[in-house]
């Protein structure tokens, strides 16, 4: 509820003037003012006569309204007229007068101006215009009609000292007005009369005034022009009508009068005020009325010949009446509630210099200040409102260079300038709000906290657990392994997801808690991850604190379930969904950031420019450091939720805080590590609580190598070109470049997103003028207890204020540089290949690698890991997931690429490994190679582990659940192709006979415990099991041969169904026949007279073993398969054998290896067509690989 004003019992007396004399350089803006002996406020008032200017006045009832800003001085409202203490002066009499009539054949005569003589003109006020400021110039249109028709004449007041008729008029009563002249408008020559300094205006009275009759001559030039004036006003209409077809559909604004009260002022800055707390008054398109003064929520207005606009944007909730120049706007009452007053800007209005730039209509300037106001509610508090909005014609501000490509795109015919003058004059109205159409804003900018919840929601929309799973799959998993499988899934949101199109706007932060990227603004953080469109890591510490936009991007939802499905059948249930969470994250390349505010203005175009590795190099060749200087960064660098209570004093030796001195210190990256839990043992002080140094930490390492000696300037801003480089060959490389282990905690943790291998980096000092700040902080990682290893690096603690600057990268210096760098040669970290890894020859443990992620699968952790490696990590915030799980990364060479490694990383890791997505290119570094005992290779990230992102996946990936990445048309083989060191095979085709079924086995299983589930109970009794979930798994061994080797295959669930050739009817009843006995096993020999193990009486095992026997099962059919890489029995190399093999009655001899042992992805039959199509394919190839 608003109060209303305060009343004091005060009596004001004054003098009411114009502030002409007061400030004589100031510009006359037509303002009342009261003044005394003591000083000068503004005014208003409801009523204004002219013989009150500078007439002694009593103010019996009197308001005082004070500004929003306290610092600025407020005005008073007149509530009631003056009461004079001088006597009124005396009025003039019998004074010759013209009426409008003739006064408009004056104006369309072709006579020069300069033979008339002055006039004065009578007659009734039809309209008022506003007080227009141009060019430094302040004036104001009216127009006066013949008291007997409706005839009317513009006339043009610009006096300094007559700008106070403003606040005399009043719609509808009579005047006289002196000294008149005739010119015409540079611009458009309309002819207009125009007041002289000799000019007066007084009340137009019958008794005083006689009407002065024109000459013949004039009447007749006057009739002549008049008459061709008037061919040409007809012939408007028609040249309007023409221009004004468009193609899309328009309304017409109705022009209607409105009398309401202020309820609401929308946006001062604007001109949007809410009257009656239903309609939306917009008085952009004509100056503010005294500069808002009096429309405060409570005054009465009364709005005449305005534009009713009904809808004009979508998502805008309130009719509008807009004013434009021709419309009139009188403030009736003033209010009585206690509101301040809001003055709007008297320069840099970005709404109104964007309105008139582009001529926008209504609809374009209301999505417009819905931007503008969004924008600078969600940033001002970083940047100020000042310098968020400010802008120059050289230097457009952070909100113009967002606000004009959208408007560019939006209008881009709109960029002509407004002719208020023929707006104003013109008997044929035109301005920008006679036509309109319901606009639906094409993009959208919300805030960060926004984003998230929308991308939640579209996460959760339709979401069925089922889609995440194929029937076929899902139906024969037991309750365990099925809500694992449901765990943790995701899915991806582009810009075009939302309607309408969302752009992110945010400031780059980086968080020490995390130790991630973050996009801020005053809503919320949301974590990014930024990458290279040419594969180089994300490492411009310069952008930290800089505005960006980002059109081209991906939000990432994790959704994490706690589900308790018994088993696939249930899944459509929700009701067995426990919980869930999503933690949302988003993804962009660099190159396609709009750094709409940089941190540092000078960084601008080394960070437009295209060359996103070697942003630094000049054109000479050598290196530059044009990023942000470290005292320019330091309060920005501060974790957002960081303690103010934090010491920043420079721990080694620092001078004095008021010093601008810093030491700088350059070095190059060797090797990163990952983000575990450590326990250092730092040097510390006997006085030092141990407790603090025995827990564990989250922290990081890196292992660098000094380049040159540390520096002292005396300004970072001084801080130059990579002279240390040129040092490097004076002979001392053993002082020179030593090598050294970086401990990154606490607050340094900030910079775990932008080292990386490779990369040349500078640390800087900040208030510290000690060379030997480094040295001091040194300690051996060794206890002194131990014997001294020459090749363990010192260690190194990063202070919480030091600043870590990317210079550039190694592979980016000239020529010159790297061969003072030549000591370093073999010490770059090297990067292997899949297929290397994978070979048996490879002999190192730990490996690095790039590859593409082709699928992501939550699976149980390795058994042999060890729990203590992860028992100390904390879970992650905002996940469902358990320390037990682990995730499987399928990753291969490319795209389709036969060859697979599997990697896995415990859970808990995840906190801070975002963007491992199927489609992603990843650099993975320093990971633990593995041998199975099925003799498999794998990969598990461990605590020296660490990833970066090349490149992100493509925004057409199919939806996650689906099996990503397989080919959708595997390549032919021979069985003889498939070689021991091809055991990470992710799919082929082979073209085979199917020669036998060796075994069969369909069971019912339990879907909590896994036991025999028969006759719909679990058959487990020591505990019970109280399930009553049962789930078919079905499983058989068959041999095939192509007639180059042999193979054995395992098939399961409905592949067996297919091998067997049965029917879906078929494979149903069978099923239900075995539901009853819970399992059905038959092993049927290969050669005559190798019997099976059922009971004779079993007739499911009957029909099984009968089916078997059948020559029908020995038939040609199209396999998909994988290689086995868990096979029941290890086969061991041996030679090649020859084997005969029959084809009908041919008979014919083939060397073969030993069987491999594959898996069964697919079963297709093969006609006779199909059959000599694939063994033509086989031919060729064969015939070509000779």
């Amino acid at each position: 509820m608003q109060s209303t004003l305060p009343r004091t019992y005060l009596i004001l007396v004054g003098y009411l003037a114009d502030g002409r004399q007061e400030n004589k350089e100031k510009l006359v803006d037509g303002c009342l003012y009261v003044k005394d002996n003591t000083g000068i406020i503004p005014c208003e008032l409801l009523h204004f006569e002219l013989e009150w200017l500078e007439s002694l006045f009593v103010f019996p009832s009197w308001s005082y309204i004070p500004q929003t800003d306290q610092s600025a001085a407020g005005y008073l409202e007149i509530l009631v007229d003056p009461v004079p203490v001088n006597a009124p002066k005396e009025v003039l009499h019998s004074i010759p007068v013209t009426s409008p009539v003739s006064a408009e054949l004056l104006l369309t005569s072709r006579i020069t101006c300069k033979k008339r003589s002055k006039l004065t003109l009578a007659g009734e006020l039809t309209r008022l215009g506003p007080l227009l400021h141009v060019h430094h110039k302040t004036f104001f249109f009216l127009f006066l009609k013949c008291f007997a028709s409706a005839v009317c004449v513009p006339v043009l007041v610009q006096q300094p000292s007559q700008l106070l008729w403003h606040h005399v008029f009043q719609l509808g009563h009579r005047y006289t007005i002196t000294g008149l002249s005739m010119s015409s408008l540079k611009k458009s020559r309309q002819p207009v009369f125009v007041t002289s300094a000799s000019s007066c205006l007084l009340p137009y009275c019958v008794e005083q005034v006689r009407e002065q009759p024109l000459d013949s001559a004039s009447q007749g030039e006057s009739t002549q022009s008049s008459s061709l004036e008037t061919a040409e006003r007809l012939s408007c209409p028609l040249q309007m009508g023409a221009e004004e077809e468009q193609p899309r559909p328009t309304k017409e604004s109705k022009i209607i009068s409105y009398v309401g009260f202020v309820t609401k002022i929308l946006n001062v800055q604007a001109g949007l005020f809410l009257l009656d707390n239903q309609v939306c008054l917009c008085l952009a398109y004509q100056p503010l009325l005294n500069s808002a003064r009096g429309l405060r929520p409570g005054a009465c207005v009364e709005l005449i010949d305005v534009h009713l606009l009904q809808k004009p944007l979508v998502s805008f909730p309130f009719t509008v009446l807009s004013a434009c120049l021709s419309s009139m706007v009188v403030l009736k009452s003033f209010s009585r509630l206690s509101t301040p007053y809001q003055p709007p800007a008297s320069s840099g209005n970005l709404c109104l210099q964007l309105l008139f730039r582009f001529n926008l209509g209504m609809p374009l300037y209301l999505w417009l200040v819905s931007l503008l106001e969004t924008f600078e509610e969600r940033f001002s508090c970083f940047f100020g409102h000042r310098r968020l909005l400010s802008s120059t014609h050289r230097n457009p501000g952070a909100a113009e260079k967002f606000l004009v490509p959208l408007l560019q795109a939006m209008a881009p015919d709109r960029e002509e300038a407004r002719d208020i003058y023929n707006e104003i004059l013109s008997k044929i109205h035109r301005c920008p709000l006679q036509k309109y159409f319901t606009l639906s804003p094409p993009c959208q900018a919300p805030s960060l906290s926004a984003v998230c919840h929308v991308a939640e929601q579209k996460s959760w929309e339709g979401f069925s657990p089922s889609q995440l799973l194929s029937s076929l799959e899902a139906q024969h998993m037991g309750s365990q392994e099925l809500n694992r499988r449901l765990a943790w899934s995701y899915c991806t949101l582009s810009a075009e997801s939302f309607q309408p199109q969302l752009i992110l706007l945010g400031v780059l932060r980086v968080s020490s808690r995390s130790s991630s990227l973050l996009l801020q603004d005053k809503s919320s953080t949301v974590p990014c991850v930024i990458s290279h469109k040419d594969g180089s890591p994300f490492a411009q510490t310069a952008l930290i604190g800089s505005l960006l936009q980002v059109e081209n991007y991906q939000i990432v939802v994790e959704r994490f379930l706690k589900t308790d499905f018994p088993s696939w059948e249930h899944l459509e249930n929700l009701e067995h969904v426990r919980k869930k969470k999503t933690s949302v994250y988003v993804q962009f390349y660099f190159e396609d950031v709009q750094v709409l505010h940089a941190a540092d203005g000078q960084i601008q175009k080394d960070l437009r420019s295209g060359n996103s590795s070697c942003l630094r190099r000049k054109k000479d060749g050598s290196t530059t450091s044009d990023l942000e200087t470290p005292e320019e960064k330091m309060l920005k660098l501060k974790d957002h939720k960081a303690d103010s209570g934090r010491d920043e004093s420079c721990q080694g030796g620092q001078s004095s805080t008021g010093t601008t001195s810093c030491v700088s210190h350059l070095f190059l990256v060797t090797q990163k590590e990952g983000l575990m839990l450590r326990n250092y043992q730092l040097p510390a002080e006997e006085n030092e609580a141990q407790e603090l140094l025995s827990k564990k930490q989250s922290s990081f390492q890196a292992t660098v190598l000094w380049l040159g000696r540390p520096q002292l300037w005396s300004h970072p801003r001084e801080i130059g070109n990579l002279s240390e480089l040129e040092e490097t060959g004076d002979g001392e490389e053993g002082v020179m470049q030593q090598e050294a282990l970086l401990l990154f905690m606490g607050k340094s943790l900030r910079w775990f997103p932008f080292l990386h291998v490779d990369g040349l980096y500078r640390f800087i000092v900040p208030c510290c003028s000690d060379l030997e700040v480094f040295d001091k902080l040194y300690f051996s990682p060794v206890p002194a207890t131990f014997p001294s290893r020459p090749s363990c690096p010192l260690c190194l603690p990063v202070q919480d204020i030091w600043h870590l600057q990317h210079e550039t990268w190694i592979s980016c210096l000239p020529e010159h540089q790297l061969t003072a760098m030549s000591v370093l040669t073999g010490m770059d970290q090297r990067i292997a290949s899949i297929p290397e890894v994978l070979s048996s020859s490879f002999t190192g443990s730990l490996v690095s690698f790039c590859g593409e992620i082709v699928e992501r699968t939550l699976c149980a952790s390795p058994k042999n890991e060890k729990p203590s490696v992860t028992a100390g990590l904390p879970k992650q915030k905002g996940t469902l997931l358990s320390r037990d799980h682990s995730v499987k990364l399928s990753v291969s060479v490319a795209s389709g690429s036969p060859v697979i490694m599997d990697i896995y990383i415990t859970a808990t890791y995840l906190q801070h490994l975002r963007g491992l997505l199927p489609g992603a290119k990843i650099l993975f570094q320093n990971l633990e190679r593995k041998i199975s005992r099925f003799h498999n290779v794998y990969c598990i990230y461990i605590a020296a582990s660490c990833v970066s992102i090349v490149s992100l996946p493509a925004s057409h990936l199919p939806f996650p659940s689906s099996p990503a990445g397989k080919a959708s048309s595997p390549s032919l083989v021979f069985l003889s192709n498939l070689r021991p060191q091809l055991k990470n095979l992710a799919q082929a085709r082979i073209l085979c006979h199917l020669s036998c079924v060796l075994t069969v086995c369909l069971q019912w299983i339990c879907s909590l415990c896994s036991c025999i589930f028969k006759e719909g109970r679990c058959t487990r009794h020591n505990p019970p099991c109280p399930s009553q979930t049962g789930v078919r798994q079905a499983s058989a061994r068959v041999l095939v041969e192509d007639g180059t080797g042999e193979a054995l295959v395992l098939c399961r669930n409905e592949h067996v169904a297919a091998v067997l050739g049965l029917s879906l009817l078929e494979w149903e009843a069978v099923q239900s026949c075995v539901w009853s006995r819970g399992s059905v096993c038959i092993q049927h020999g290969e050669a005559p007279g190798t019997g099976c193990l059922e009971e004779p009486e079993d007739l499911v095992a009957c029909y099984l073993r009968s089916l078997c026997r059948s020559p029908l099962i020995c038939r040609p059919i199209l396999l998909d398969f994988s290689l086995d890489r868990k096979p029941s029995k290890i086969l061991q190399p041996a030679p090649l054998q020859l084997r005969n093999f029959h084809c009908g009655e041919v008979e014919f001899v083939s060397q073969v290896g030993p069987r491999s042992s594959l898996l069964c992805l697919k079963v297709e039959e093969v006609g006779q067509d199909a059959l000599h199509y694939l063994n033509s394919q086989r031919k060729s190839r064969t015939s070509s690989s000779c």
